[in-house]
């Protein structure tokens, strides 16, 4: 399957049927190592529920931001995957101005999400340990503290990373003089589509 515009190959870990097998095996995995093979076939229906719902909300995400950022839902993946890698510009200058508009979507969710997100996933990843201590399950808890903490610990150093990386790429293409409508540079108020704030 090729991109629309630009003759691109579609890697297969960015189609739907990908994400949703990667959030099968990793939640039944999680499952059964905390849980064992007793209750296997719950685990594996919780886990196809979870995974469609989890397909479902990744896609519809690719599909608001191509719409907002004016490129196709196929090119989003790739285009993060740039930004995050601090790799090579896109040589079109559409796709340089949409990998701008997309950098600065990011950067606007990060700042709105800060203040709330964080603190909600440190009471998530944290509390349900404590829970499992107070039910008298010490294993569990100590494998979910340790999970916790080294999760929490890597989405900071992951999140401080990308960034850096947003704010570097979107210099180095405002940098070349992509210019958009009006001679103005892409990236600032003007330069985004119809419905990205």
């Amino acid at each position: 399957m090729r991109s629309q515009g630009h003759g691109q190959v579609q890697r297969w870990q960015d189609r739907w049927w990908a994400v949703g097998l990667l959030v099968l095996v990793v939640w039944v995995g999680i499952r059964l190592a905390f849980d064992g093979w007793s209750g296997w076939p719950g685990i594996l229906i919780g886990g196809l529920v979870y995974a469609g719902f989890m397909t479902w909300f990744v896609m519809r995400r690719r599909r608001r931001d191509a719409r907002a950022v004016g490129t196709d839902a196929a090119r989003v993946p790739e285009l993060e995957r740039r930004i995050a890698k601090n790799g090579a510009l896109p040589e079109d200058p559409a796709e340089q101005a949409a990998m701008i508009r997309l950098i600065r979507r990011r950067e606007e969710k990060l700042r709105r999400n800060r203040w709330w997100a964080f603190p909600v996933l440190t009471v998530l990843f944290l509390g349900i340990p404590v829970l499992w201590f107070a039910a008298g399950n010490v294993g569990a808890g100590l494998w979910g503290l340790a999970f916790g903490a080294a999760f929490l610990g890597w989405m900071v150093w992951f999140n401080r990373r990308f960034v850096r990386r947003m704010a570097g790429m979107r210099q180095r293409i405002e940098g070349v003089g992509v210019q958009g409508g009006g001679g103005r540079p892409v990236g600032g108020a003007e330069g985004f589509a119809h419905g990205a704030r």
